[in-house]
């Protein structure tokens, strides 16, 4: 009876309208889908492997099973009642079917993979019966269970899929499960390229992603190179019982960038990194228990947040500026847009103190919630030999920031590794024209040992002005903005809509602000272009929300004022040079970037008391 209630629950979507608001999956997309091949979906990390077991009990390697296909993952336990949980994901992948049933090219390509993290209950002959319906001659859906939790639980673990048992008032297990809804898309060498959550799910834009995969040259060199540099990573992820942040950290080099530095003061050890982590995933360091670090720096967004121009702050205060990617942060010279401040150790209370980010009244009040709570005795008599002070809360969360290292891109593996292969012809080209014709590396440094691709200082690019004076950041007449509602998803907005929603912009004058110096009126840090492809949207105020949208920018000189920097100036590319410019730029993503996400799935959100 249970199977027969998950089947049903994707053919009555409307008797749960009334009860429980509808997943986008389950209702026509609001928006057009993109075009295949219009947009790129960066590779998020290795798909793992694993033990299963298909509906005749057959032991199988999950890689086996990919076999050189696209894949959609998902997983799943038969007896969900969750209208937006697992019945939405089978209903979804049930569409896909249907709707690509007569295009050969994607069913021969396409296959999907469910799998049950009930194994006690979803046996290879409750699998069989929950697939039937579903299953058909033109596309390869398989339904998998395993044996039990010791191999279940490593496959959960390594597409961090989250799942727990729930259990009753009495302690009994109530025979469901806790978790969050995850869809993976798997490129035919096994990369992630996508994650779908319940908001995300729908047929139109997966079958749009699966077709931007299919078309891409998968099998590319430099994708090799990149397979193996994942691979390294992951092996390097597990070989320690410590934290995947402190298994890494060594104080060495990536290829393409020098040895970190660390403060002599504040050396690098395992409890400080644990410690770190711990206060930057924790809500509690906020006024209301609401607010952590990692909100607005959210790490399955490039450390940033890609769906909002500015970051939102407590109780849904405005922040006036983007929040800017932790990448590499250790190397920065100067912090914030402003470049305010000089060393992690103090910008930590920045955010911690501001009224309209985490709102805490004063140092004093932080520090005596932190050794008042249970879960935080001991720590950092470990690490530092003394109780929390603001000393150490800036020790701590400068350590674990500084762990957040990432290199070793496409672009090191051929510039500084010499692998002739692992860069595409396009990134070459653009890497020409960056460092040639458009100027950019006078600022993004490049050198012949490393690559920062900063030069640390602060610059008026025009941004700050235009804004000032309320121009648009491309000069545009136009009625509508493009606005980015997911990672990659972007709809026209009328401008007379975002007008009614919006306060007025408030004015930012860059480094003026700290020095009082007219000249340095909207001067902004040069920022970092590592990992730039994942860091969406851009510059200080998120007001250019793709690379396309960045190059046009400075293609067209940015905006003229009498503070500009005079390296800036119209560089008149044609289209083919901004593409390529762009397809340099994404080939600056570190090898090791799923790795740095993982190791942060499993921390502590921090439940106020």
């Amino acid at each position: 009876m249970a199977l027969c209630t998950a089947v049903l629950l994707l053919c009555s979507e409307t008797a749960y309208a009334d009860a429980q608001i509808l997943a986008p999956g389950y209702r026509s997309l609001e928006f057009p889908a993109p075009d295949p091949n219009t947009y790129t979906l960066p590779v998020l990390g290795d798909a793992a492997d694993g033990e299963v077991i298909n509906t005749d009990g057959e032991s199988l390697k999950l890689h086996d099973l990919f076999d050189g296909h696209i894949v959609l993952l998902s997983f799943i336990y038969a007896t969900c009642d969750d209208i937006n949980g697992c019945p939405l994901a089978t209903a979804v992948l049930h569409k896909i079917k249907r709707r690509i049933a007569e295009q050969h090219n994607l069913t021969t390509t396409l296959r999907m993979i469910t799998i049950s993290f009930d194994p006690q209950h979803d046996t290879p002959e409750v699998m069989q019966r929950y697939g039937k319906g579903f299953q058909s001659d033109t596309l390869d859906w398989q339904f998998l269970t395993t044996s039990g939790d010791d191999t279940l639980q490593p496959i959960l673990n390594d597409y961090a899929q989250t799942v727990s048992k729930v259990f009753d008032k009495d302690g009994k297990d109530a025979g469901r499960f806790s978790h969050i809804l995850r869809v993976f898309l798997i490129d035919r060498d096994q990369k992630i390229r996508n994650i779908y959550s319940t908001s995300y799910l729908h047929a139109d834009t997966l079958i749009s992603d699966i077709k931007t995969v299919q078309i891409e040259d998968a099998a590319s060199s430099a994708s090799l190179t990149n397979t193996k540099a994942a691979d390294q990573d992951k092996a390097d992820l597990t070989s320690s019982n410590a934290s995947p942040s402190i298994s890494r950290w060594s104080g060495k080099s990536l290829l393409g960038l020098p040895p970190p530095p660390v403060p002599d003061k504040n050396p690098i050890t395992a409890a400080a990194i644990n410690l770190g982590q711990k206060l930057f995933f924790d809500r509690r360091l906020s006024l209301n228990n609401t607010m952590s670090c990692a909100m607005c720096h959210v790490p399955e967004q490039g450390f940033t947040n890609n769906q909002m121009a500015t970051a939102v702050g407590i109780e849904g205060s405005s922040v006036r500026r983007n929040a800017p990617t932790l990448y590499n942060v250790a190397y920065l010279e100067r912090l914030f847009h402003d470049g305010r401040e000089y060393a992690l150790e103090q910008q930590v209370w920045g955010p911690l103190l501001a009224p309209n980010e985490m709102a805490n009244p004063s140092v004093g009040f932080v520090i005596r919630k932190l050794n008042l709570l249970a879960d935080y005795k001991g720590l950092f008599e470990a690490a530092y030999q003394s109780s929390a002070t603001m000393e150490t809360v800036g020790m701590a969360l400068a350590s674990y920031q500084r762990t957040l290292t990432s290199a070793d891109s496409s672009f090191d593996q051929w510039y500084f590794g010499k692998q002739n292969n692992a860069l595409n012809p396009g990134a070459r080209a653009g890497f020409e024209l960056f460092v040639g014709k458009g100027g950019c590396s006078s600022c993004h440094l490049v050198s012949e040992e490393y690559a920062l691709f900063t030069d640390s200082g602060l610059h008026n690019t025009g941004l700050g002005y235009q804004t000032a004076m309320q121009a648009s950041p491309l000069t545009t007449t136009s009625l509508t903005t493009r606005v980015q509602i997911a990672p990659g998803q972007f709809v026209e907005v009328n401008n007379s809509i975002i007008a009614s929603v919006s306060g007025p912009r408030q004015n930012d004058l860059g480094l003026y602000e700290i020095t009082q110096s007219p000249q340095d009126r909207w001067k902004y840090r040069t920022p970092s272009l590592r990992n730039i492809a994942l860091t969406a949207p851009y510059m200080h105020d998120g007001s250019l929300t793709t690379l396309e949208d960045v190059v046009e920018f400075y293609n067209r000189g940015g905006f003229p004022n009498d503070n500009q920097d005079p390296r800036i100036h119209p560089l008149k590319l044609s289209k083919k040079e901004k593409i390529n410019l762009v397809r340099f730029m994404e080939s600056l993503t570190g090898s090791n970037v799923a790795a740095l996400v993982a190791d942060t799935m499993q921390a502590s959100i921090g439940d106020p008391e």
